[in-house]
């Protein structure tokens, strides 16, 4: 069978069988893997390649949420903690050569644990700009406030990534800087004219358009489309995305199980690849909201089929590194800057 229009998540450490029976009809184009989904390395390196075999592809794609902060889907005992983004940040503003190197060297370790588990693909780096008054669900997740500083250690973080042979995801585009809710509760709505959100928000997503892949924002930007968040939003997506920012990668939805989207989960994810997405992201591991998002997802066909074989084909091998004197020169780095 052909591969499907989307990723999907599993429910434990371990597939059941109408997991794997659902995964052998569905054929979904990758997958992504939780905290409910990790207990121990050997036991995450065999459920990557159970999942890898169920759909007979060895180069699907297999994604983690591993930003460090609290967006850290691996942790102790087995993985080392990694700083948020906002730490990246600080340590730039007091010396940015400095800055780059920690912000590199975190995602270059992240990237050897995700390797050494057969993981392929971290959704990582942001590129979002929080704004005073904005939700905190971005918060410290960001490396800053401006946009030439977050390119710069986006890019480190991107680089850090794809030197350790992990593809790269860019989020949320085109941005989820300004939104004043969390868009895994309610839709946010951003006001901000277009003119300064080109000015600002969208700077960052231009300037890293030439990354692998990208995953969409779930928000309303009523100076552009006040009916449909930029996921559902054709409009957003062939004018801003692909048009003005000239992103040709392969764009995934966010997670269509979010409360931020309207309808039942077929509709979100008809919604969703209507508007332009290449895949839809489906998390939660619930097998109706699995079996309704598949019933919706099409063959991978066309420009959209193109851009997903890109994107694999952008993967590096992994370059040189010693993991112990790069643990050792980061952690070096944050306790001179005086950063917790």
């Amino acid at each position: 069978m052909a591969v499907r229009a989307f990723i999907t998540g599993v429910s434990g450490p371990v597939l059941t069988d109408g997991e794997r029976a659902f995964l052998r009809e569905e054929e979904p184009w990758g997958f992504i893997l939780f905290k409910r989904n990790v207990e121990t390395p050997l036991q995450v390196a065999a459920l990557v390649d159970d999942l890898r075999a169920t759909v007979g592809r060895p180069n699907a794609p297999v994604m983690i949420d591993q930003e460090g902060g609290r967006v850290q889907r691996l942790g102790p005992p087995h993985w080392a903690r990694y700083p948020a983004g906002a730490v990246f940040g600080a340590l730039y503003d007091r010396n940015p050569e400095e800055g780059l190197r920690a912000a590199w060297l975190s995602s270059r370790l992240i990237a050897s644990d995700l390797a050494g588990l057969g993981i392929s693909v971290d959704c990582l780096p942001l590129a979002d700009l929080p704004v005073e008054g904005a939700d905190a669900v971005i918060g410290d997740r960001a490396y800053g406030t401006t946009p030439d500083k977050v390119v710069a250690l986006a890019r480190a973080v991107a680089n850090g990534l794809q030197d350790g042979g992990i593809l790269p995801v860019l989020k949320h585009i085109p941005g989820h800087g300004r939104a004043t809710a969390d868009s895994h509760l309610r839709l946010p709505t951003v006001d901000t004219p277009r003119a300064e959100l080109e000015r600002t928000d969208f700077v960052p997503f231009t300037q890293l358009a030439d990354l692998p892949m990208a995953m969409t924002a779930h928000v309303v930007f009523s100076g552009l489309d006040a009916a449909q968040p930029a996921t559902t939003s054709a409009t957003i997506i062939s004018q801003v995305i692909r048009g003005a920012m000239n992103f040709q990668g392969l764009l995934m939805s966010d997670d269509v199980s979010m409360n931020a989207l309207s309808g039942t989960l077929a509709e979100r994810t008809r919604a969703s690849l209507k508007a332009g997405c290449d895949v839809a992201l489906h998390c939660n591991g619930k097998m109706d909201e699995m079996r309704a998002v598949a019933s919706e997802a099409p063959e991978l066909t066309g420009e959209a089929l193109k851009r997903a074989e890109r994107a694999l084909a952008a993967r590096k091998a992994p370059q040189p590194f010693d993991r112990e004197a790069g643990r050792a020169e980061l952690d070096e780095l944050i306790a001179q800057a005086g950063i917790a």
